[in-house]
């Protein structure tokens, strides 16, 4: 194998920037996530999957967003598309991470749910930007934009069922 295909300055050298920065992603948001008393005792949907399939969903998505992130830096046509890129994914990082506190730390789903739709407009955003001179990073991240998407109807149904929420129910 050729290692200095993964150096910094090879084609996949944006793998050592992509794979920390989706990996420091998801330990932010796992750590945001207290399942416990209160989280057990909301009313969810039947259909709500189980526990302990939200952890290997993600871990697969955050392995797309990864992939996809290095193959957008890779093809993107000028340093500005690379720059926004970047851009982009921090933008979408931020959200991400937001979800789960406003969700689980803060223990306000309201909030979280009117939180997800810019989080999944900029799963949205992503795929229309990186559609033109990255196709393949764009449609690595639909499993994601869909993910998040259920994830809202999910947040919503929640919601329905459990308000009104409370800051004083900490």
């Amino acid at each position: 194998m050729r290692w200095e295909f993964f150096a910094p300055g090879g084609p996949w050298g944006a793998l050592w920037v992509a794979a920390p920065a989706a990996f420091f992603v998801a330990l932010l948001g796992g750590l945001a996530t207290r399942l416990g008393p209160w989280y057990e005792q909301l009313r969810k949907p039947s259909w709500q999957p189980p526990n302990w399939l939200f952890g290997p969903v993600w871990s697969v998505i955050f392995a797309l967003i990864t992939v996809s992130g290095v193959i957008a830096w890779r093809d993107a046509p000028s340093v500005w598309a690379r720059e926004t890129v970047v851009v982009l994914f921090a933008l979408n990082a931020i959200l991400n991470i937001l979800w789960s506190v406003l969700f689980f730390t803060l223990r306000r789903p309201d909030w979280a749910f009117f939180e997800v739709a810019p989080l999944w407009l900029s799963i949205l955003l992503l795929i229309v930007a990186f559609w033109p001179f990255a196709p393949l990073a764009a449609v690595l991240l639909a499993p994601y934009l869909l993910w998040v998407g259920f994830a809202a109807y999910l947040n919503w149904t929640i919601v329905r069922l459990n308000a009104p929420f409370s800051a004083r129910a900490r």
